[in-house]
This record gives structure tokens, sequence and C-alpha cells, in this order.
């Protein structure tokens, strides 16, 4: 029953007073969580955070003078211990990542009963992430999957080297395996190697699938010039 001999030590932000009374009554009366201070936006959530050194900062994401992704981007580049935990009406996908990537712990619905809430600030205690309704236990897992087509395209080149990209590139543009190499001064085997990791990498079986996997998932491409040789 005392897990912790210490209470978790919150900080509460959000700037709607009756919604911020009403979580610091629910959090008083669960066992085990000491609230202690209130923040009524972004600046000052940041600068009580540093002041208190709390163990958990519960953080509206929409908040007047910095947004929570900003008061996480500044807290995280100070290498605070404090585990951030974004309160939010409606979790965007974008938002999420960017939030996770920038050292929040954790992302839950403003509306989510009573009961979650306790769930995800016990989980991110216990050194878990949790997303919307539920504890993610391989976050890497869990972006890649959020981030699967389409999410960032501008960025994604699934672990391609720049060489890969070169070859696919000139798949694209119809090149031969015997065009590829005297293109790029290789040999052919190095190309059929080179074709094998991509297929690999990005789980397709024909030149025709390569082609349009790196259309539809806009791939970086590299504009081929005329072969020189």
């Amino acid at each position: 029953m005392h897990k912790h001999q210490q209470p978790v030590r919150i900080l509460l932000a959000d700037d709607h007073p009756i919604f911020r009374d009403g979580l610091r009554r629910l959090l008083e009366t669960e066992p085990g969580f000491h609230v202690v201070g209130e923040a009524s936006d972004g600046a000052e959530a940041v600068a009580m955070a540093r002041k208190l050194k709390p163990d958990l900062l519960l953080l509206d994401l929409a908040m007047p003078r910095h947004p929570g992704l900003e008061a996480v981007r500044e807290l995280g580049s100070s290498g605070t211990a404090t585990r951030i935990l974004l309160l939010t009406a409606a979790v965007e996908k974008e938002q999420i990542v960017e939030a996770l990537q920038l050292g929040a712990r954790g992302v839950v619905l403003k509306e989510s009963a009573t009961q979650l809430l306790l769930n995800s600030i016990h989980a991110v205690m216990a050194g878990h992430y949790w997303v919307g309704r539920e504890i993610i236990s391989n976050l890497v897992e869990y972006l890649r999957g959020l981030l699967s087509p389409a999410a960032t395209p501008k960025q994604k080149k699934f672990g391609l080297t720049p060489r890969e990209l070169e070859v696919v590139s000139a798949v694209v543009a119809g090149y031969t395996n015997k065009d590829i190499a005297a293109h790029y001064g290789i040999s052919e085997d190095t190309v059929k190697h080179h074709m094998s990791n991509i297929f690999d990498k990005l789980g397709v079986s024909t030149r025709l699938e390569l082609a349009l996997f790196a259309v539809h998932q806009d791939l970086p491409l590299v504009p081929l010039e005329p072969a020189s040789s």
C-alpha cells in the first residue's frame, strides 16, 4: 500500500480556474498525491516548475503566453527531472509526436474519466508513456506506427541511405541495373545488393512496387542527370 514513502508532488497548469480547482480537489483526495502549486499560463508553469521542481507537471496544451508545447520545449532543454503529462481537449497525431519528441511523458484527454487520469499519472510516474487511453510500453514502435503513411512525408526516408535513395530514384526514372551501375560507376553486383536492401527496408518485392511506393510515400528522390561516362 505504501509504495511511495514520499507523495508525488504535482504542479497544475491550466488557464481555466474552475477546471484547475476541480483537478486540484480530485488529486488531493487521492492518497500519495500532493499538489504543490498552480499556474495559469505556460510561462508561469515553466517558472514554477523550475522553482518548485515537482515530480509531475500536469500541463494544459492550449494556454495563453507559451502554449503547452513551448513550455515542454523549454523545460526539456533545461534538463529538468519533472515528468510532464499534457492535458488536451483533442489528441492530434502531429501534436502527440511533437510532444513526445520534446520530452513529454504522455498526453491525456481533458474529458477522460477520473480513473483514467489517475491511471495515466501512475503510469508516467512508473516510467511509462501514456497516450489518450492507454499505456505505451514501446515508444519507438508507437511513434513508428503513428508516423506511417503520409504523416511527415518530406522527412521520411524509411531508413534508406543516400546511395539507396539514389538507386530508388534511378528505378523510378526507369533505369535498369546495368544503367544504374554505369551511371554511378559501381558494379552491377553492388546495385543488386542495394536493391535487396531497399526491398527489405520498404517491404516491396518488385521494381514496379518500389516505384509506386516511392511516389505514394513522396520519398525525397534525387534528380537524375544524364549518365556522363
